[in-house]
């Protein structure tokens, strides 16, 4: 599933972070490793002191004020010091007030697979509140297999295009056969290209990745901000390593305590929250390409809209046209944000007149397709992680096919064509290694998780279950539109954040915002 952090559907770039492949691959949550759990905070392994006493060699890149290192981990936890190393990529931009320092603050977009240095050079170490960066070093790490930290890899380009155009909502068993066929292409490329990193891109993992970048880093306890999948992955931190958590921000957050099918569903029902919204503010404007009269019949005529690219795709100004998978990835795509639903109002309207070129370019946002036909590896990196966090959500198309009626309820454009999507992690070539279950962080700080009411990829309801699991979170409630709430124009949110952030308050319980 898609959990990251969108800001805008109207650039291209690293701040709109992650996806998933063909998109929804059975969602990432719930990794286990009993062997780290609740390690003490003095509790080193004698293998792992190395990685712990490591020390980072900063260079100069990319902007001015911009540091770049990289941080040795070991491929295999449970096998440290085998010569099996894994290079992860670091990035900082020191704090740039003169007051105290507050150590260092990592933030990571989401995904599973969003570049979190492209994230903290493009938006966080230059658009987070000047306070905030005045008083913490801004610091991110690619995760494993991310990015620039030994990225997963699994099609080419070209074959990456296919992939994408695959139909998702088969009508016929030979069409079953076409989209079962292209999961097991796409799983085989993984296999083949990432062989080495494909078993050890855990959740868990990066959790533990983060640890020694903590110490690397010389902080004693772990600051953070986590949007989307970068909540879960911060709980997972903090439930390893609970007396070593600082201030944590789990913005737009998962709930691991759900199995893939359950997120997958729940997930599909917020895009359909999404969407009617959506609908709701474009039936009042003159020139709605959905009609202008009531969202069912918008629904109704979007529907119908897909159902005819399914057989007759249209152009796009270029060799791939417009059919209904890419068609239903670029609406999809514009959920994320409600600044993007004039963008996606044109693109709809031209589209129904035979130009599919607006929608087109919205799913490539989504799939982080450039404009020279090049994809960056979230796509690749997505799957990889949601995989081995939990088993899959079907096994077979069966499966599917079975709860196809429950996810059409949860959502009537979006169900049968997500449902589909859950399928892809029933032919990964590595078994999962996570499970459901709810994490607590015993003993750890306060922690603050924010959550969207009509949050389209992490529902609402699982920001106020990751709340109640969590021993000393702290729920603070966004009331509107869109994906996370953290910097996205509430007043209300951005004060009580940056309160907790610079003094370690958090905001009062059940605290609710405009």
């Amino acid at each position: 599933m898609d959990f990251r952090r969108r800001r805008t559907l109207s650039t291209r770039g690293a701040a709109a972070a992650a996806a998933a492949g063909l998109l929804f691959t059975g969602c990432s949550a719930g990794a286990s490793d009993p062997s780290a759990a609740s390690m003490p905070a003095r509790a080193v392994p004698a293998a792992l002191k190395p990685y712990y006493e490591q020390t980072l060699s900063w260079r100069a890149c990319g902007d001015a004020g911009f540091e770049c290192a990289t941080l040795k981990a070991p491929l295999d936890y449970a096998k440290p010091g085998t010569g099996r190393d894994l290079r992860l990529a670091v990035s900082r931009k020191k704090a740039t007030g003169t007051g105290r320092r507050l150590g260092s603050l990592l933030v990571n977009p989401g995904g599973p697979g969003g570049s979190a240095i492209g994230y903290l050079q493009s938006y966080a170490a230059v658009g987070y509140p000047a306070r905030v960066r005045a008083r913490y070093d801004m610091v991110a790490m690619d995760p494993r297999g991310v990015a620039g930290s030994e990225p997963v890899t699994c099609l080419s380009d070209k074959q990456m295009d296919a992939f994408t155009q695959t139909d998702q909502t088969p009508d016929a068993p030979v069409e079953t056969g076409r989209l079962v066929a292209a999961y097991k292409k796409f799983a085989r490329g993984c296999a083949t290209r990432s062989g080495k990193i494909l078993g050890h891109v855990s959740t868990v993992e990066s959790a533990r990745d983060m640890d020694l970048l903590r110490a690397a880093l010389g902080d004693k306890r772990l600051s953070y901000v986590g949007a989307s999948y970068g909540t879960f992955l911060g709980a997972a931190y903090a439930d390893l390593y609970p007396r070593r958590v600082g201030r944590l921000v789990l913005d737009g957050a998962l709930d691991p305590a759900l199995s893939a099918e359950r997120m997958n569903r729940d997930q599909t029902a917020g895009f359909e929250t999404a969407f009617t919204a959506f609908a709701k503010d474009c039936v009042r404007r003159d020139g709605c390409p959905l009609g202008t009269r009531t969202v069912a019949a918008a629904r109704d005529r979007l529907g119908a809209f897909f159902a005819r690219l399914d057989s007759h795709p249209v152009r796009t100004g270029e060799s791939r046209k417009l059919g209904e998978s890419l068609a239903t990835m670029g609406v999809i795509a514009a959920m994320y944000d409600e600044t993007a639903w004039p963008q996606l109002r044109t693109a709809l309207r031209s589209a129904m007149r035979g130009d599919g070129g607006g929608l087109l370019n919205l799913a490539d946002l989504y799939y982080e397709r450039d404009t020279d036909g090049s994809y960056a590896n979230l796509m690749y990196a997505n799957p990889a992680v949601n995989c081995l966090d939990l088993p899959p959500a079907f096994r077979t198309p069966a499966q599917v096919e079975k709860a196809v009626p429950a996810f059409e309820k949860a959502s009537p454009v979006f169900g049968e064509t997500l449902a589909w999507a859950a399928l892809n992690c029933a032919y990964w070539p590595v078994p999962p290694t996570g499970k459901p279950h709810p994490l607590h962080a015993k003993g750890a700080a306060p922690i603050v998780v924010v959550g969207t009411t009509r949050d389209p990829a992490t529902p609402y309801p699982w920001a106020r279950a990751l709340a109640t699991q969590l021993s000393s979170a702290t729920l603070l409630t966004y009331e509107g539109d869109g994906h996370t709430a953290y910097g996205r124009g509430s007043r209300c949110v951005d004060t009580a954040i940056n309160t907790y952030l610079l003094t370690g308050r958090p905001p009062a319980r059940h605290k609710r915002c405009p």
